[in-house]
This record gives C-alpha cells, sequence and structure tokens, in this order.
C-alpha cells in the first residue's frame, strides 16, 4: 500500500483498515488528491485479505467542512466533463467491505456527501450535515442530492438541499442519517469497537449483505428478493458457512477466514 499520501493518514489496527482525512489546515476540504488517495487506500483495503472492515474518519476540528472551493472557482463545465471529475467517487461505491465513518464537527457538501458513501455513521454531538451548494449557485455533484433522497424521502432533501441549512448529530440521527450518536470524547473508541465487532463476523456474508441490501435501495422487491436469494445460495458454497454451522451444532464460537 502508498505509505507516501499527503492529505490523509493510513494505518491498520487488527483486522480494520483506517483512513483518516488530514488537511487539518482547510478542516479536512476534500479535494481531488485527496479524494484519489481515499480511493488509493480503500481499494488496498479492499485487497487486503486481512482487512475486513474500513473506517474513515477526519483529524481535527471537523471531519470534512466541504469541497476545496478555490480548486473549481474558476473551471468550466467542460473541464468537469474532460476530467471526468467523479470517476474516483463512482469507484468508492464499488467497494465491497463495510466501510463505517466517524463524523465530529463539519461534514457539508463534498464532506457529506464523503460520509453518505459510508455503509454504517457514527457521530459526535457535536457533528453538523448540510449541502450548502444552492448558497454558491451550484448543486451537490458526488452524490449528494440522490444518496440523502434514498435515505431521508424527497420532501426532507429538498428542504435541505433548497436553503443548504445545517442538520443537527440529533436531526440526522432521527432521520436515519447516522446510525449513533455519541460524545465527541468516545467518538473514535466506540466507532473502532463496533467496527471490530462487524470484522469478527463471517467477511463473505457481510459482503453479500452489504450488495444485497444496496441493490434493495434501487430495485423492485421481486428483483431484489431474487437477488438475495442468489446470495444467500451462493454463501452455502463457502467453508465458513459449513464452520459457522458446525460451531453452533458444538455450541463454540465460529472462527471465520473469509473462505
Amino acid at each position: 500500500m502508498n505509505n507516501s499520501y499527503e492529505c490523509i493518514e493510513v494505518s491498520i489496527d487488527g483486522k480494520l483498515g483506517c483512513i483518516t482525512l488530514n488537511r487539518t489546515k482547510v478542516l479536512n476540504a476534500i479535494n481531488r488528491q485527496m479524494v484519489s488517495e481515499i480511493l488509493s487506500a480503500m481499494e488496498g483495503f479492499e485487497e487486503n485479505e486481512h482487512i475486513r472492515v474500513i473506517v474513515l474518519s477526519g483529524n481535527g476540528r471537523a471531519f470534512a467542512a466541504g469541497a476545496d472551493i478555490d480548486e473549481m472557482a474558476t473551471d468550466e463545465a467542460i473541464d468537469f466533463e474532460v476530467r471526468n471529475q467523479f470517476k474516483d467517487w463512482d469507484r468508492l461505491a464499488m467497494i465491497k467491505k463495510p466501510i463505517i465513518g466517524a463524523v465530529q464537527g463539519y461534514a457539508l457538501g463534498g464532506g457529506f456527501e464523503l460520509a453518505l458513501c459510508c455503509d454504517l455513521l457514527f457521530a459526535a454531538d457535536d457533528a453538523e450535515f448540510g449541502f450548502p451548494e444552492v448558497n454558491l449557485g451550484v448543486m451537490p455533484g458526488a452524490g449528494g442530492t440522490q444518496r440523502l433522497t434514498k435515505l431521508v424521502g424527497k420532501t426532507k432533501a429538498m428542504e435541505w438541499l433548497f436553503t443548504g441549512r445545517r442538520i443537527s448529530a440529533r436531526e440526522a440521527l432521527h432521520f436515519g442519517i447516522i446510525n449513533r450518536l455519541v460524545s465527541k470524547e468516545v467518538l473514535m473508541e466506540e466507532t473502532l469497537k463496533f467496527a471490530a465487532e462487524i470484522a469478527n463476523q463471517a467477511p463473505l456474508s457481510i459482503r453479500l449483505i452489504k450488495e444485497s441490501v444496496l441493490k434493495a435501495v434501487d430495485v423492485s422487491l421481486d428483483v431484489g428478493m431474487h437477488f438475495e436469494r442468489k446470495n444467500f445460495y451462493l454463501l452455502f458454497s463457502t467453508e465458513d458457512q459449513k464452520e459457522g454451522m458446525r460451531a453452533f451444532q458444538e455450541k463454540r464460537k465460529p472462527n471465520f477466514k473469509g473462505k
């Protein structure tokens, strides 16, 4: 794995692959280099059979206060098209291992979009989410209008996107944007504890559960049921399924190997 990252810090904690946004002087504002580095780290963890869960967090006072406006202020429409501006964001959506985010402080604009790329979110009680793009004469472009709407429904998504108003951590919990609300002091401790719990589950089961749930968001119940059933059948060709059921019968903890 590349260890010469400039915008992020990367570490391994047992079965957890940890990525920390690290542009603290600009509240971890997301530029193109940072997205590229996040993708590189995540794809490295994806290929590492010892890593079971990816944990994403931010150093300093914010998770990520938004996109780097200075980087794009003078861009024209054709610049984005030729550059294929969001190709790395699209690849983030293809990561098959579970991604758990830990958010403190601001998660605004691109920072909120990055948080929404996570499968599960833990947030500190000081966290604030939002899409202020409308105040700049633009709109989210890395999935914000789509993922937020699928999470909270059309009406609330429209309200927040039209006004650019910030969403408190408590509101985010109420509307199902985050999974857990904890005090800032124990945010990483609680996130890592939960991530370790997921990391001890059968990796292939987790992988196919994630795939099935994401499919459910976009397709009819009938199509989703067929997709789920194929994945259910597939797991019966794994060593972990044999081990899991044998361990249950023998009244012991299973030793899952991801095979």
